[in-house]
């Protein structure tokens, strides 16, 4: 008798306004755990990104390229503008992956794994926690410290760091023109 495995997709959602290290420390790791793993670039508008959804993307997709390499994970980059159980039915994962660096994102993540449980339950929610060297770096201090000259070399990959710095710049012009 032959048993086939079931293939584990799992998706890995958030704004990655910019992506960090702290984003790929998830990501590679996510990456042992699934057979298939699908990134979620979420356009979210509500939070006002700062980068446009088109480099946020093509950022993403220069961050996964090491972790494509070093393991069989089969990994996608996607965007997405719905319900976060809407876009993992969507594209056939049943594990949604979530990075927690403090006690502050486990309060803010439990309560959007009740209302996404509430919304299928057939979804599980796997945590993982940051690694010591990364869980102080988020996206909003990163672009707080890029707006203020400091180096944030520590924080994104240079692909990554050039592009975040040319939006804070056309941003900066923009609103000098607007003045």
């Amino acid at each position: 008798m032959t048993t086939t495995l079931a293939r584990r997709t799992g998706f890995y959602a958030g704004t990655f306004d910019p992506v960090t290290a702290g984003h790929f420390d998830v990501i590679t790791r996510a990456a042992r755990l699934v057979d298939k793993l699908i990134i979620g670039v979420a356009e979210n508008t509500r939070k006002n990104p700062l980068m446009p959804l088109a480099d946020r993307l093509d950022c993403m997709e220069q961050v996964i390229l090491p972790v494509v390499e070093q393991t069989e994970c089969d990994i996608r980059v996607v965007s997405f503008d719905c319900l976060l159980v809407d876009a993992v039915k969507q594209h056939g994962a049943s594990v949604i992956i979530r990075g927690l660096r403090a006690l502050t994102d486990f309060d803010y993540e439990i309560q959007m794994t009740g209302v996404n449980r509430r919304l299928d339950s057939s979804i599980e929610t796997v945590f993982l926690m940051a690694s010591e060297r990364t869980q102080f770096i988020s996206s909003s201090f990163t672009k707080e410290v890029a707006r203020y000259g400091g180096d944030i070399s520590h924080f994104v990959t240079p692909y990554t760091q050039e592009r975040l710095l040319a939006c804070l710049q056309a941003s900066k012009a923009k609103q000098a023109k607007d003045r």
